[in-house]
């Protein structure tokens, strides 16, 4: 406190009742109220990535690095003796190259992919939109009891429903071959339904749909409880049928969860890899019903060539991403347009 001698101890100015260290002067100036505002904004936006930091340092662990480390493989001869020996033999774009004239690619491998994939992906989309209507029609006891029954599809593994369809169609004691017996239409032991190409993948879309549809149906469930009633209401009222309703207002009021579902199943129809591998000749004694993802499984375990394995999962990566950039710039074209 200053002191005068006239009038003795005084207050001190406003100005100086400052918090130490924080005086303001020539040597330092006043703090800027933009610079504290953008400050304060750019903790705000790092503040989340600092909770999410944990999260995504374990998934760079677990997903990027063997990303990485696969691309990385593609470009290397990285077979038995690199892996005892630990030494790299970098060989550039020689994979790509011999996996990319290879006529088995063009001829074998990518239209059984492509062609399942779509097949797998329209059946799966349809069927479950149709059990969603279903389910939106049923009451309360039975909506519960086929939501159950459905759910029941789903949490069946893989590998568990690939079995169940293999008995199925076993040519010798199968419900399909012993019904088609009894009716005389078959031999059961002239008939085998996984060497043919074209049977073997009717059985892995039957397969593959039983286990995806449920997830379609009650996420298309979900989005037409969102629908307001006064919609189709108003709509029946002006005359539409039951198609025009659902195509006129059901699919563009829940368009985006018709856009999840089906980037989801095209992304799992894609790498679908058990439902082939296990069913009979599909892991590797019949080279004509490869796709992708078992085609790489083979040549990086069976001939150990993980380099050429390694390039065929980058290859379907990429067309993953492709296949799901072009679907989404095609949503978003037309969600501007509107």
């Amino acid at each position: 406190m200053a002191t005068d001698r006239a009038t003795g101890p005084t207050r001190p100015r406003p100005e100086q009742e400052t918090r130490p260290g924080r005086e303001a002067g020539p040597d330092r100036p006043a703090p800027d109220p933009a610079r504290r505002a953008r400050r304060a904004r750019r903790v705000r936006a790092l503040r989340p990535w600092l909770l999410l930091a944990p999260s995504l340092a374990v998934l760079a662990v677990l997903l990027l690095w063997p990303l990485l480390r696969v691309v990385l493989l593609s470009f290397q001869d990285y077979g038995l003796r690199q892996i005892y020996t630990g030494e790299t033999h970098w060989t550039g774009l020689d994979n790509y190259t011999t996996l990319l004239t290879d006529s088995a690619l063009w001829t074998t491998v990518l239209p059984n992919t492509v062609v399942f994939a779509a097949v797998c992906v329209a059946l799966t989309v349809v069927t479950g939109t149709l059990v969603a209507l279903l389910l939106q029609r049923l009451g309360r006891t039975w909506r519960i009891i086929c939501s159950t029954v459905v759910m029941t599809a789903w949490a069946m593994p893989a590998v568990t429903g690939t079995y169940v369809w293999i008995w199925i169609f076993d040519p010798l004691g199968g419900i399909v071959s012993g019904g088609l017996d009894a009716l005389g239409l078959i031999e059961p032991r002239e008939t085998n339904w996984f060497t043919d190409r074209w049977s073997f993948y009717a059985i892995a879309t039957l397969n593959v749909v039983h286990h995806g549809f449920p997830f379609v149906a009650i996420t298309v469930f979900a989005g037409l409880l969102t629908i307001p009633r006064e919609l189709p209401e108003a709509a029946l009222m002006d005359g539409a049928n039951a198609w025009q309703r659902f195509w006129k207002i059901t699919v563009p009021t829940i368009k985006p969860v018709f856009t999840v579902v089906t980037i989801l199943s095209t992304i799992w129809d894609f790498k679908v890899f058990a439902q082939i591998y296990l069913m009979p000749g599909g892991s590797g004694s019949n080279p004509d019903i490869f796709n992708l993802g078992v085609w790489s499984y083979h040549q990086s375990f069976v001939k150990n060539e993980y380099g050429t394995g390694s390039a065929i999962a980058v290859l379907l990566t990429v067309l993953l991403l492709a296949i799901t950039v072009v679907y989404l710039r095609a949503l978003f074209k037309e969600r501007d347009d509107l």
